[in-house]
């Protein structure tokens, strides 16, 4: 083999080494940018619960004033009943 077609084949070689490398890096980022969109995506969907949690405990906080007046106004009902039931 002389020295022209060796170099021919070690260019070959070269390229196709060189055409796998680069695919292997887009494949490498490609999955660079589904990460960041999945976290991206993690993120805001954390956000919008975080946002439904906040909003549920306000509900919460509400209702729990309400059956404190409730329990007030029932606590005042039965002090104004006479002991030993109704006359």
């Amino acid at each position: 083999m002389d020295v022209t077609a060796l170099g021919g084949l070690l260019l070959g070689v070269g390229a196709v080494v060189g055409g796998l490398l680069t695919y292997l890096g887009k494949r490498g980022e490609n999955a660079l940018t589904g990460y960041s969109s999945l976290t991206n995506d993690l993120q805001e969907e954390r956000d919008r619960l975080d946002r439904k949690v906040n909003e549920l405990n306000t509900r919460l906080a509400e209702q729990a004033a309400l059956r404190a007046a409730d329990q007030a106004e029932i606590a005042r009902l039965r002090g104004l009943i006479p002991p030993g039931g109704p006359l």
